[in-house]
C-alpha cells in the first residue's frame, strides 16, 4: 500500500516500543514514532531499541556520511545527544510504502538546532527511513537524509562538530 498521510512525528512523539511487536502497519508506525521520540528526547536506550543492530543496517546522512552497523549508527546518535547542539525535528509530508514485512516512510524533517550560545537555526532535511519486521518486531534498517542548501549543510556540520 502506498499513501500520503497527514501525520507528523516530532517533539511530542511517544515512546511506543511496546507496540512494535505488532506485525501490522500500526506496528511499523509505532517504530517510526518511537524513533522520533528517541531523537527529540535524546533517549539513547530507545534509539538503540528502534534501530536494528544488524551489521548491514545503514545510515546515510549529512553528519555521519555512510555508516554501517547498528552499533555505528547508535554511536553517531550518542555523539549528537551529548554534543554541543540540541536538535529538534518533526517528520511531515509523509508518504508510506507498506508491505507485510517492510515499511518505508519518506518525507521532510523540519525543525531547529540550538547552539550553546542560544542561537536557534532552522533545519530542513529530506528523509527516508526503512523498517523491517524481523524476529518479532519492527526495527529501522536504513535512513537517508539530505540537506539541499550547501550553506545550511556546512553551518549544521560545523555546529554539531563543535
Amino acid at each position: 500500500m502506498i499513501q500520503l498521510v497527514n501525520t507528523r512525528y516530532g517533539p511530542q512523539a511517544r515512546n511506543r516500543l511496546d507496540e512494535t511487536a505488532a506485525a501490522t502497519a500500526d506496528g511499523a508506525r509505532a517504530a517510526l514514532e518511537s524513533f522520533y521520540y528517541a531523537l527529540n528526547q535524546r533517549d539513547r536506550d530507545a534509539l538503540r531499541e528502534v534501530w536494528a543492530m544488524d551489521p548491514l543496517a545503514q545510515l546515510n546522512n549529512p553528519l555521519g556520511g555512510i555508516l554501517r552497523g547498528g552499533d555505528a549508527v547508535a554511536e553517531l546518535y550518542d555523539r549528537i545527544f551529548t554534543g554541543p547542539v540540541v536538535v529538534q525535528v518533526t517528520l511531515g509530508d509523509i508518504v508510506e510504502y507498506l508491505g507485510p514485512e517492510h515499511a518505508v516512510f519518506a518525507g521532510r524533517e523540519t525543525g531547529t538546532y540550538t547552539r550553546p550560545d542560544g542561537t536557534v537555526t532552522p533545519l530542513e532535511i529530506r528523509t527516508s527511513r526503512y523498517f523491517r519486521y524481523h524476529d518479532g518486531r519492527w526495527r529501522q534498517y536504513h535512513h537517508h537524509g539530505s540537506i539541499d542548501d550547501p550553506e545550511a549543510l556546512d553551518a549544521y556540520r560545523r555546529s554539531v562538530a563543535g
